[in-house]
Order: structure tokens, then C-alpha cells, then sequence
């Protein structure tokens, strides 16, 4: 949406409250990811726990771990990522492609690169309420098709959870969220409602973002920008360049976080009881004795 002719259409604009630069470091096995939430700077944005843009190029990747009690979203954008799981789940994801996990009671997987040349994308962790940490794992994969997209006055939006100008992603999020991945022609502005309740948070993939204000001053790439109190937000593309965010949103849970890398709970004794049924191979971890990546 873009000129003058084009106003908000909520009543209270988000402003930036904080800044955090994501800075590059080594994860999994050779990997580098640029980890925004889930640092010194911010530690999680209930629901938020932790958000990754990753670059993993062969023979680099995530090998076998775990996970408990929370889900994670990776979104491909540029290359290819295989995963599979001790359950017998395997997948492709490719560019413009998501995959919706939820950990649940427990899940062991990998996720590889299957191209040559560095894979990039997003991943973000999103806990789980108390009473569904210990679900069933379950998958959501949306193919490129399959993701909803707008556009409207130099603004195309891809709906990956939530709605955006009138198109609804068909993902089910447990916990509620929104995650709209936008693009905006130079010159180009746009306002987005989010629910008043909830946190929210922006990540500049490409190009310079203008926020909250028309006057506010440009933020470049690869950094993640906290949205205070408001039910929406406005931006502005005041660059001769395209710019690309992604917009991303939850209910807080509002409980107690307790975490030890892969394993998300809400006391230290569910933690303890998640290694003991992790190293134990049982109440979910059954298969942990026995199953290898292939």
C-alpha cells in the first residue's frame, strides 16, 4: 500500500522498543547462523524462543538431536533442506517452503543441506503452553503453492501463519501466531493490524526499514527490531532498493520458561525428567536407542 491516499487501519502504531543485531556464530555441525532471539541481548519474546537466520553449506548441518517440549518453523529461502526423524518422517524442503514441527513429547531428527552452495533460511522456535508440551509430534509442510500471497501497491506478502490483506495462511498454530514474509517496492508503505495482546517483532532481511514513524531513522539488514505496545504497525521503504522482513507475532503463554538447549519445559524437575527420558529412550524418546540418520 503505498502514497498518502493509504492510512492505518488500527488505532495505535507499534513503535521499535529494542534493537539486537544478529551476529553470526557456529552452530550444529559446521553450520553458521545469525541468532537474534535466543541471545545475551534477548534471551526469548514469549512465545518466542529462539530465531536463527541460518547458512549451511556441505558437508556442514544439523545431525541427530533432540527436542521437547516447544515447535519449530524453518523457511527455506535459498536451496534445500532433508530432514527425517526417528518416527520414519522424511522431507524435502526447498526455496519458499516451510516446515511447521511440533516437538511435542519428543522427536529426534536431522536437517541437512541437499544442495551444493550455501542453503539459507529462517528457523524460530515456539514454545508450547504447559498443557502441550507433551502432544503428540505432528508435521505442517506448506509448499511453495501452497503458501497465500497478496499484493497491493508495490507490497507482496507471503502468509505463512495468520492473515494479511485479506488472504489466511492454512496452518494451525497451536500457540497462537502470525508470520508474514513481505516485500516492498522502493517508495512503497504498508500497514499491518496485530492483535493488541500480543508480542511481536520484525527481522530485515534485505534492505533498509522505516518503522513506527514515518521520521524514524532507516535499520539495515540482519537486524531484529522488538515492536512495543499498539494493535498494528506501519512501514515505509524509503529506499531506492526493495526491501524484504518478515513480520512475526504470538500470544505470550505467560508461564514459567525453563530450557537446556533442545528441551523447553516449565520447572527444572520436568527438565530433569526430560534427560532421564531422553538418556532412558522411553515416554517418547522410545526410539532413541536404536535409530541413526541415514
Amino acid at each position: 500500500m503505498s502514497g498518502s491516499d493509504q492510512a492505518p487501519v488500527f488505532n495505535s502504531n507499534r513503535m521499535v522498543v529494542k534493537k539486537v543485531l544478529a551476529k553470526s556464530q557456529h552452530e550444529g555441525d559446521g553450520a553458521v547462523v545469525r541468532r537474534s532471539i535466543g541471545t545475551r541481548e534477548l534471551r526469548n519474546l514469549d512465545p518466542f524462543l529462539m530465531l536463527d537466520d541460518f547458512s549451511v553449506t556441505p558437508p556442514a548441518g544439523f545431525p541427530d538431536h533432540p527436542h521437547r517440549g516447544f515447535e519449530t518453523v524453518t523457511y527455506m529461502l535459498e536451496g534445500t533442506m532433508t530432514h527425517q526423524d526417528f518416527a520414519g518422517h522424511k522431507g524435502t524442503i526447498q526455496t519458499g517452503e516451510v516446515q511447521w514441527m511440533t516437538a511435542g513429547r519428543g522427536i529426534i531428527h536431522s536437517e541437512m543441506p541437499a544442495g551444493e552452495g550455501p542453503q539459507k533460511g529462517l528457523q524460530l522456535w515456539i514454545n508450547l503452553a504447559s498443557k502441550d508440551k507433551m502432544i503428540e509430534p505432528n508435521y505442517q509442510e506448506l509448499t511453495r503453492d501452497e503458501i497465500p500471497t497478496a499484493e497491493r501497491d508495490g507490497v507482496e506478502v507471503r502468509v505463512i501463519a495468520g492473515e494479511s490483506m485479506g488472504v489466511r495462511s492454512p496452518v494451525y498454530t497451536r500457540t497462537p501466531t502470525m508470520y508474514l514474509d513481505f516485500v516492498m517496492s522502493p517508495r512503497a508503505e504498508m500497514h499491518q493490524p496485530i492483535p493488541e495482546s500480543w508480542n511481536a517483532f520484525v527481522y530485515i532481511m534485505e534492505g533498509d526499514i522505516v518503522i513506527g514513524s514515518e521520521n524514524s531513522s532507516p535499520v539495515s539488514a540482519n537486524h531484529l527490531l522488538v515492536l512495543g505496545h499498539g494493535d498494528g504497525v506501519s512501514v515505509w521503504n524509503k529506499s531506492s532498493n526493495p526491501l524484504r522482513f518478515v513480520l512475526i507475532g504470538g500470544q505470550p503463554l505467560n508461564e514459567p520458561v525453563v530450557q537446556y538447549g533442545p528441551f523447553v519445559m516449565n520447572t527444572q524437575a520436568e527438565i530433569e525428567k526430560t534427560f532421564e527420558d531422553y538418556q532412558q529412550a522411553k515416554n517418547g524418546f522410545e526410539m532413541a536407542r536404536y535409530w541413526r540418520s541415514q
